[in-house]
């Protein structure tokens, strides 16, 4: 299982949001192993005045938030932060002092979906990759 947040200013994010969901989800299939139709993108559109941000980064700044079942490899997880940065930057033009990224993991039982908790619904994908 796993759900991404992106929050940034309103304006520069929308214009670039369809372009970014395709590119992070081209990074999670490739490093976390999900099937091509697994999506869950959520995007929060700020206006300037209510995100504050650290010294040095423009309105393009964004936060990505993952949030997935534990059992990911460290490994695994350093490759899909690597690749958000390579591929926003290349395929979206953002600076890489404008990403900022977190991974933030749970236990499967503390998951709900499908009317079951997450270490007792069947999963069509690896977690432990």
């Amino acid at each position: 299982m796993g759900q991404v947040k992106i929050y940034g200013v309103q304006e520069p994010l929308r214009a670039i949001r369809n372009a970014l969901s395709d590119v992070i989800h081209s990074c999670v299939v490739d490093a976390l192993q999900f099937p091509p139709n697994k999506r869950e993108h959520r995007f929060f559109y700020l206006e300037p005045d209510d995100f504050f941000m650290p010294e040095g980064r423009t309105e393009n700044y964004i936060i990505i938030e993952i949030l997935m079942i534990e059992g990911r490899t460290i490994e695994t997880k350093k490759k899909l932060i690597n690749l958000l940065f390579e591929r926003i930057n290349q395929q979206i033009g953002l600076a890489m002092a404008d990403i900022e990224i977190c991974i933030l993991e749970s236990p499967a039982y503390q998951w709900g979906f499908r009317g079951k908790t997450g270490d007792e619904a069947a999963i069509n994908y690896k977690i432990n990759v």
